[in-house]
């Protein structure tokens, strides 16, 4: 799968969020509004976390070398996964501490900056045009995510995957429009009663809204670094690729692993039947990884081993797992 498709997913993101955040800190200053301080640092940690993935994208294309014999794909997750720490502590922790802070001064009946202020009316205009940059944004992310989604759902793309720059920006951009929602509703809320309360409220909305999308972003990347098989499709094209391959009588087990999100490891071992010569056997081996191949988008490091047996044994059961036929010759 290209990641220039993600690329230019994330540069569209940067660039809404720069110009968006200093429009908020802008509006901030001049009105004192917490929520507006909340969403001036989600868009600076938003910004922050499109850098990582540009810079994680940019570290993943260095070649292959001795300490690193699979390359380098995977530090791709590894960005990922601090991206999600980013938006967990900047965004949504701070947020939350701004949202305490302002009850805390409502309650203690500390004056209003946002309802004192004569630029009332700038977090509003801030935050509609807000929406309209985030909606372009979003809209790029949802593009070229749809090139690669097929008929999956929306959650499923973001759980299944591999390359995690798309997941990110959807769920960051989609974030950013709801966050921009409830910065509206308590910048709104609290202009039309005079009651503070309601611009703590639309913080703490943020807030917590921030930190459940850091802990599904931490959850999926987590699970990209472990290492994760093929999808079930990709898997079963494989197995059939396999199976039809001249001279592989059987499979006896398939592992796979995506080193990276445009790198997937593919292990088997294969049966063969020991009539022919070496030369046969690795022609078999040969041709069943041409098939492979060709069934597979992504770029494979490719390994089979060949199981060679008697053709007059017949197991009592097919081997799983690491089992073998109890007469392989290896």
């Amino acid at each position: 799968m290209s990641t220039s498709g993600g690329t230019r997913a994330v540069v569209a993101a940067l660039l809404a969020n720069l110009g968006i955040a200093v429009t908020k800190f802008g509006a901030w200053a001049l009105t004192g509004a917490s929520s507006m301080l909340a969403e001036a640092i989600h868009s600076v940690a938003d910004s922050g976390n499109q850098v990582l993935l540009l810079v994680g994208g940019r570290r993943a294309r260095r070649a292959p070398d001795d300490e690193h014999q699979f390359g380098y794909g995977r530090i791709r997750y590894v960005y990922a996964f601090i991206v999600s720490i980013v938006l967990f502590t900047l965004g949504g922790v701070f947020a939350l501490y701004e949202a305490w802070n302002k009850a805390e001064e409502v309650r203690s009946g500390e004056p209003n900056e946002l309802l004192e202020s004569q630029w009332w009316w700038v977090p509003l205009a801030v935050l509609g045009a807000a929406l309209v940059m985030e909606s372009f944004s979003l809209r790029t992310a949802v593009r070229e995510s749809n090139e690669l989604r097929g008929s999956l759902s929306w959650p499923q793309f973001v759980r299944r995957a591999k390359a995690p720059e798309l997941p990110v920006v959807l769920l960051e951009d989609s974030g950013a429009l709801l966050g921009l929602v409830f910065a509206l509703f308590g910048v709104g809320l609290t202009l039309a009663t005079g009651n503070g309360y309601y611009d703590a409220a639309g913080t703490a909305m943020i807030g917590v809204l921030l930190v459940a999308i850091a802990v599904v972003l931490a959850v999926e990347m987590t699970s990209l670094l472990v290492g994760e098989s093929a999808e079930p499709e990709k898997t079963a094209a494989i197995t059939a690729a396999l199976a039809g391959a001249r001279g592989v009588d059987r499979i006896i087990h398939l592992k796979t692993l995506y080193l990276g999100p445009d790198e997937l490891l593919v292990a088997a071992k294969i049966g063969i039947r020991g009539e022919g010569s070496a030369q046969d056997m690795a022609d078999v081996v040969n041709a069943a990884e041409r098939a492979v191949r060709e069934v597979l988008r992504t770029s494979a490091t490719i390994y089979l081993e060949p199981d060679v047996y008697d053709a007059d044994y017949t197991p009592a059961r097919q081997p799983r797992g690491h089992d073998a036929p109890r007469d392989a010759a290896h």
